[in-house]
């Protein structure tokens, strides 16, 4: 991390400007490969393709030290490959991510709408406590709430909480975030991602509406 920043502030000003398009370019390659792996490709599959694109995604952080846009979407693409995994065999990946999502917080902990944020917020609900690992409900409320805040309308940020509230038997809190999902804005260019995380939110909201 010290490295990481010494060489951001070794950049010229000008530096962050001519980079920012490669950066944003190579995110950008990133982010539509999760979502065919995500979406779009068979179970059976999505493991091995996973492990190509954290191989991808590494190289793309360190193509970019100081920058915390790779470093959000490494975290992402290994915490994918964890869910893949399953069991007592993910914990080292989970753990991993978390430690990408928080290097990306120190450098910028509102990049790409604060989705280290939720990122980290998920990891807290879905792993094990202690002596597992790090589970915390109330650090991934904290967590859910501050990518909220900085993204109020955003499909995933709204998904994630509402997620969050029926995992923890508050399903009827979850219904106005859920439904928040399939009505707000697209992103340009997550056409694949908007589609599928709204398929997601429908599915929780046909689980949770007889209850709630």
């Amino acid at each position: 991390m010290v490295r990481l920043l010494a060489a951001a502030a070794l950049l010229p000003l000008g530096a962050f400007t001519a980079n920012a398009a490669p950066v944003d370019d190579a995110v950008q390659e990133l982010q539509r490969g999760w979502e065919v792996v995500r979406y779009q490709t068979p179970a059976a599959e999505r493991e091995k393709r996973y492990e190509a694109l954290v191989a991808k995604a590494h190289q793309t952080t360190e193509a970019f030290p100081g920058r915390s846009e790779p470093l959000i979407w490494e975290g992402i693409v290994v915490s994918s490959l964890a869910g893949e995994k399953g069991g007592l065999g993910a914990l080292g990946l989970v753990k991993q991510a978390k430690a990408l999502y928080e290097q990306a917080m120190q450098i910028d902990a509102n990049a790409l709408d604060g989705s280290a944020y939720n990122s980290l917020g998920v990891l807290y609900y879905k792993v094990p406590g202690w002596p597992l690992a790090f589970g915390d409900k109330a650090k991934a409320k904290a967590m859910l709430q501050k990518g909220l805040a900085l993204s109020p309308q955003g499909i995933d940020a709204n998904y994630f909480y509402g997620e969050f509230l029926v995992e923890t038997d508050h399903a009827d809190e979850a219904v106005p975030y859920l439904e928040k999902v399939l009505t707000a804005p697209g992103r340009p260019g997550r056409q694949i991602a908007d589609t599928g995380r709204r398929e997601e939110a429908r599915a929780l909201l046909a689980k949770i509406k007889p209850k709630s």
